[in-house]
């Protein structure tokens, strides 16, 4: 906390700053102020912004606050406020004057408030701009987490300095050093120079290490498997880094609605600190429902029923359904029935067991299928970003397609890992994110043995002023090796055509020619989505997109084969949760002309 520094008048400004002025509407008793202006004499734009942000009279009269005690409290808050403000900015020599209908607010007394209130001025002369003089920090595990700001001739913003006492304290803290804190400061503003000199001592305390961890809690959830679940380093070197993982470990569950890890005041003898986990219980049912139109696979369906802690043990289950294609062009109704359970820590706390069972009927242009899929796996968090998955499944599914009918039986082994380092799950502006999985499968019956792999890389840009635009591209890609088209089930070929490969062109409608008449999914897909949105307002965005597919009956991606593409426009609705989505798309390219496509739903296209 910086000490005390006088406040002089220094030199004359000539810039000015009106935030706002307006007439408020008439009302029987008090009325909105009828004026607000915030005069910063001789001060840069940042300056005046960071004036205006911090101003509770600003804020009041955005709102048409009417009440006069309201508007004079707000008045006189704002003298430290925008004193807090100039020293944020480095200028440490400010005069700051507020003037409520020409009386300063200070000398009102706030027991005899005015019963009404008509203008507020507030007028700041901010003086000359300080720098460091001294910026002396110590000690330093590592000056390269220090701010470059918080240096000798840098602006002395007072933010700074707490940068750099945050980034000290934090690497001690990381390195096991749990209660370093600040021992002791020294800020001194030299008014004749303009210039601040800062020294602040850290004291770094014992290292420590983890103690036990005490529940506060609860929970449905039996203490054995909380404690499963949370991982907790007892005996290791304190760092407050295992002690997040710890807590999103917890979290991730979805059991729980709040989930804090407090550190006690003290350490143990023993050089151990313990810490308590407050856990709160969210309500373990739950259900939702979900639609979405897409003009040619019409109007889908689904709902699901969840419980997050079926056995006790956090074990998640749910059951969901869907139905699509209803009033669509792909060929019939589809219908999908499916159940998974979940267990984290199993078995270890950053490892989840699960079960899945899908029974399912689809009627696709080329193929209709009934189908069951038994499988069984683990899904491993490496990073808070970084994730790998193993599983064993049994498929076998009755098609009929243009060959005739076929009975399909096998086991796969997919082998899957995803880095999600996006900033937003429905609707990402930044970032990036890859999905990989490569997939052996053994044919037990009327399937070949072959190689499915599969690549899906998504990146976001945002640019231009106030990040009114984003750049989003997304490559698609996948293989099979090892089997021939025909020895394989129709679900694991690749087809291109719809909203989530090309956009402008009907569901699934590039395949490859086999001859005599017969037409199917490749052993190959290459595909490209870019999109272009532009914020119009806080909650809408004006979107352009082009998309581009191939197919192949090679085993090589973007070999051979035929290719299409589409273009269009779109417009998405921020909702706070996730934007509401509407594009419509033409083709642009190949043979699969099918007039316009239009996709409505949740979420970004991708």
């Amino acid at each position: 906390m910086l000490g005390e520094v006088e406040s002089v008048k220094f030199g004359k400004g000539a810039w000015l700053v009106a935030l706002a002025v307006s007439a408020a509407l008439s009302a029987p008793a008090a009325r909105a102020l009828d004026e607000f202006r915030l005069v910063a004499e001789g001060a840069t734009e940042e300056v005046a912004d960071a004036l205006g942000a911090a101003s509770v009279v600003n804020e009041a009269f955005r709102n048409k606050v009417t009440d006069p005690t309201e508007l004079l409290a707000a008045a006189r808050a704002d003298y430290a406020r925008m004193v807090g403000a100039l020293y944020g900015e480095g200028y440490y020599g400010g005069v700051v004057n507020i003037l409520v209908d020409g009386r300063e607010a200070a000398a009102i007394d706030p027991l005899r408030t005015p019963s009404q209130i008509d203008s507020i001025v507030i007028q700041v002369q901010p003086g000359p701009l300080y720098r460091f003089s001294q910026a002396d920090i110590a000690p330093v595990f590592d000056t390269s987490t220090l701010p470059e700001g918080y240096a000798v001739g840098q602006p002395a913003k007072s933010g700074v300095i707490q940068e750099a006492v945050d980034a000290s304290v934090n690497t001690w803290r990381e390195i096991g050093y749990a209660k370093a804190t600040v021992g002791g400061q020294r800020i001194v503003a030299d008014h004749p120079s303009n210039a601040l000199d800062a020294s602040v001592t850290i004291d770094t305390g014992p290292r420590l290490r983890f103690g036990e961890m005490r529940l506060d809690a609860d929970s449905r959830v039996s203490e054995r498997r909380l404690r499963k679940i949370a991982g907790f380093p007892t005996g290791e070197q304190f760092d407050p880094n295992k002690l997040d993982r710890t807590a999103k470990r917890l979290r991730d569950t979805g059991v729980f609605s709040s989930v804090a890890l407090i550190e006690a005041d003290t350490a143990n003898p023993d050089g151990t600190l313990d810490v308590t986990a407050r856990i709160v219980d969210r309500e373990p049912r739950r259900f939702g429902f979900g639609a979405e139109y897409l003009a040619d696979e019409g109007v889908t369906l689904s709902a699901f029923w969840l419980h997050r802690n079926l056995l006790g043990g956090a074990e998640r289950f749910r059951v969901g359904a869907e139905i699509s294609g209803i009033a669509g062009d792909t060929g019939g109704e589809d219908f999908s029935f499916d159940l998974e359970l979940t267990r984290p820590a199993t078995p270890s706390a950053d490892t989840d067991a699960f079960l899945t069972f899908e029974l399912a009927s689809v009627n696709e242009p080329d193929y209709s299928a009934d189908s069951v899929k038994l499988g069984f796996g683990f899904l491993r968090r490496f990073d808070e970003d970084i994730t790998g998955r193993i599983a064993l499944e049994y498929s076998l599914s009755d098609e009929t397609d243009d060959t005739g009918n076929t009975t399909f039986r096998h086991l796969a082994l997919p082998i899957g890992v995803t880095i999600d380092r996006r900033n937003s799950l429905l609707n990402a502006t930044d970032g990036w994110y890859v999905d990989a999985e490569i997939a052996p499968y053994f044919g037990l019956s009327g399937s070949e043995s072959g190689t499915r792999s599969t690549l899906d890389l998504r990146g976001y840009q945002q640019f231009g002023g106030d990040d009114k635009f984003v750049v989003a591209a997304r490559v698609q890609a996948g293989a099979i090796y090892g089997a021939s088209i025909t020895g394989l089930p129709n679900d694991l070929r690749f087809y291109s055509g719809g909203g989530g490969t090309v956009r402008g062109q009907p569901y699934q409608s590039l395949e490859i020619d086999l001859g005599g008449g017969v037409s199917s999914g490749g052993r190959s897909f290459l595909g490209l989505q870019s999109e272009v949105r532009y914020r119009v307002t806080d909650n809408i965005w004006a979107v352009g997109f082009a998309d581009w597919g191939h197919i192949s009956a090679d085993s090589t991606p973007g070999s051979g084969g035929e290719s299409h593409a589409g273009a269009g426009l779109g417009v998405r609705y921020d909702t706070g949760i996730g934007p509401i989505r509407l594009d419509v798309g033409v083709p642009v390219g190949g043979d699969t002309d099918g007039g316009v496509q239009v996709y409505i739903g949740v979420g970004q296209a991708f």
